[in-house]
């Protein structure tokens, strides 16, 4: 078994070992993982925050041993926690990184970081808080920034600068908590789903007090939650139709 680390920002997985496959998700700098399988340019890798699957170019992440990645697992929580920050290498060359990057591969990777860094605990109170710092982000398929970002990107980030895990998709997103009868069951912070015609979840968003709700739908946007789902004032009309709402933490 191989190991690898982002040694970059932001760099794409796809769903094939291919520039123009479907890109599934995204690792950011410090994500560490599993070599499954390597080619001459791609490696299958397997995430070890959410146990994700995908592709990445081998130009874009850096060997490691397996004693490091046992290390890393084992490591606090240490995130980088400003939108946009830069850690820099023995020359001196900058290396921007988003928001949720994580540093407990600084010394390993050989890089100096000087910004602000988030090492709290779990904190469901500021979950809310934490989502507004996307609010207005675009919809990207994938995406895990505020540069563009997905729903089950964006609850699994906000997620995790909480200290919390989440699985990827929204799917398996569903899988997770204690499932609720009512939205007034709710409490701002816990997650609601949202599925389509043939009943496959589709859809999450972070619930807010007074029956709104934030996710990533064009943009990540707040609108209003009833017991039939996400209804947008701005077309009339419901937008996505409500599943579950389950209670992570």
């Amino acid at each position: 078994m191989q190991y690898g680390i982002c040694n970059l920002g932001i760099v794409p997985i796809r769903l094939e070992p291919s520039d123009t496959s479907e890109m599934v998700t995204q690792a950011l700098y410090g994500d560490f993982f599993k070599v499954l399988e390597q080619r001459k340019k791609w490696s299958r890798i397997r995430f070890a925050f959410d146990n994700y699957e995908g592709w990445i170019d081998n130009k874009q992440y850096l060997e490691i041993e397996e004693s490091n990645y046992i290390e890393l697992q084992s490591a606090g929580i240490k995130l980088s926690k400003d939108l946009i920050e830069f850690v820099s290498d023995h020359l001196n060359n900058l290396y921007p990184i988003p928001v949720g990057s994580d540093l407990n591969g600084l010394q390993l990777l050989n890089h100096n970081f000087d910004g602000s860094s988030l090492t709290s605990k779990s904190n469901k109170e500021n979950i809310i808080n934490t989502s507004f710092l996307y609010l207005n982000a675009p919809y990207f398929w994938g995406g895990k920034t505020p540069f563009g970002i997905d729903c089950s990107g964006f609850t699994q980030m906000v997620y995790k600068l909480n200290g919390y895990s989440l699985l990827r998709d929204a799917s398996e997103q569903a899988t997770q908590g204690e499932a609720l009868s009512f939205i007034e069951e709710s409490e701002p912070g816990d997650l609601a789903f949202f599925d389509n015609n043939e009943g496959h979840i589709t859809h999450v968003g972070i619930i807010m007090k007074d029956n709104y709700i934030i996710h990533a739908h064009g943009k990540v946007r707040i609108d209003r939650l009833d017991h039939s789902g996400i209804y947008n004032k701005e077309k009339n009309m419901h937008t996505h139709k409500l599943r579950v709402i389950k209670k992570i933490v």
